[in-house]
């Protein structure tokens, strides 16, 4: 059975794109050799989100009865009873997916594939067998994974990936993280709650590199408070295990300082899964660091050949590749549809939240902008309060000129909620007037931006507007 249309990845981005390929009447096969649901789905986006949702449990047992006047006796957890929960909701979303697409005509095969030429797919399937596939069109969808830096090669015992963090293997008496971005920092925030003493290094300046200098550095306060050892400019050079145990050796600002652990998560970023599928003997063109080169439709230099998601560029989220999924899909079904949004939030799940959108206030500065800074603490929201948080706040870049919206940040809790407001506004070139004059119900989180957003003008009411 040939295909309209072959989707080899079932991450956001793949499974997306086969469903609405699905609902535009196109005959859609999808393969993927491991997950469906890709990484997003069984080692990354959901169950460290269900492992965060754990670990703010346990962190709020200890604040209600430190501060609210709540007594537990014996207050414990299973991690065996964790990980199956955090399995089960695996399980759940991806059995919807595969319901999703039986409902939308699409096929799935478990397998490797490998492109042929522009027109012919070949899939190695689980029991060695091998088909291949006339088609269409092809979408790749393959992701990414973890950047292995030589020397610190994992073995899933003493040395992990975010894969290994993921599994609740076991809870380390003190866990070093080799680096500070967005999954080193969820991955230090659950495993601080579960009970290890953490570790953070990071070679960069700041953490969570790239990032709005004035937000970062309040988080990083934050995680500190929590009992998080957070070190910045600090290479990382090499590692030894010792009795079942690592010695970590850091150069930290040119002094050298070895660091003893149980577990080294190395987490210093995902390189794309471009590699051993077949596109380098049709001539698919890569940039310098692998990720296939795509136009504003997701079309590679090969009309029919599509890519989306991690493999092609940054900032590799799973909501970006679900966008070019859709965008992908239509594309081939003959409509006018382009990928070419102004802003892609991006989100840290620690506790608070860290989001953000649109330009950081130093990116502002270097493209010569003339800019308003309007901020908001979280200090001074009623709901944080009565949720038990202060620290954090709303920060919003505008264009002093003509008011518009540049950027949105936010360190609060449901900042991943809030932040869609905020990418709104930027999609539309809303001013910040226009989320001023906007009624937020009361009393929410929500409000630190409304109120950031009149502190542009000085107008906030909750505090003195310097």
């Amino acid at each position: 059975m040939d295909y309209k249309t072959i989707v080899i990845g079932a991450g956001p981005g793949g499974y997306v794109c086969a469903i609405r390929l699905g609902q535009l009447g196109i005959k859609t096969l999808v393969v993927d050799k491991k997950y469906v649901g890709g990484v997003c789905l069984n080692v990354g986006c959901i169950p460290t989100k269900a492992l965060i949702h754990v670990s703010h449990i346990i962190e709020m047992n200890k604040k209600a009865q430190k501060e609210i006047g709540f007594e537990f006796d014996n207050f414990k957890f299973d991690i065996e009873k964790i990980r199956k929960w955090k399995d089960g909701i695996v399980k759940r979303l991806t059995t919807g997916i595969m319901n999703l697409w039986k409902a939308n005509g699409v096929d799935f095969i478990k397998g490797e594939a490998k492109i042929l030429d522009k027109n012919t797919v070949e899939i190695k399937k689980e029991t060695g067998e091998v088909e291949r596939f006339k088609t269409d069109d092809i979408v790749i969808a393959t992701g990414s994974s973890p950047f292995i830096l030589k020397g610190f090669e994992p073995d899933g015992e003493t040395i992990w990936t975010s894969d290994d963090a993921v599994s609740l293997k076991k809870i380390p008496q003190k866990l070093l993280i080799l680096g500070g971005g967005a999954i080193g920092l969820e991955f230090a925030y659950v495993y601080r709650n579960l009970g290890s003493d953490v570790v953070v290094i990071e070679l960069m300046p700041q953490i969570l590199p790239g990032m709005d200098k004035e937000m970062v550095n309040e988080l990083a306060k934050v995680l500190r408070r929590k009992g998080i050892k957070i070190y910045t400019e600090s290479r990382a050079k090499e590692v030894n295990k010792k009795n079942g145990k690592i010695e970590l050796v850091v150069d930290i600002k040119g002094k050298e300082q070895i660091f003893e652990g149980d577990v080294l998560l190395v987490s210093i970023g995902r390189k794309p899964n471009s590699a051993n599928m077949g596109i380098e003997n049709i001539g698919v063109k890569l940039d310098e660091k692998g990720f296939i080169k795509v136009d504003k439709k997701r079309r590679t230099n090969i009309e029919n050949i599509f890519a989306i998601g991690d493999v092609t560029e940054p900032p590799l989220l799973a909501h970006k590749a679900s966008r070019e999924g859709v965008v992908v899909a239509e594309v081939i079904a003959g409509k006018d549809s382009i990928f070419d949004p102004k802003t892609i939030p991006g989100v840290v799940y620690t506790q608070p939240e860290f989001a953000s959108c649109g330009l950081t206030e130093e990116e502002a500065r270097e493209k010569g902008i003339d800019i308003e800074v309007g901020k908001f603490p979280l200090i001074a929201n009623g709901r944080a309060l009565s949720y038990g948080e202060s620290m954090g706040l709303a920060k919003i870049i505008v264009n002093k000129e003509n008011d518009e919206i540049l950027g949105v940040h936010i360190l609060s809790p449901e900042a991943s909620s809030i932040i869609g407001e905020g990418a709104l506004a930027i999609e539309m070139s809303a001013k910040a007037k226009d989320i001023g004059l906007t009624i937020h119900p009361h009393p929410t989180f929500g409000e630190i931006l409304m109120e950031a957003a009149e502190n542009v003008h000085k107008k906030a009411i909750h505090i003195l507007n310097r």
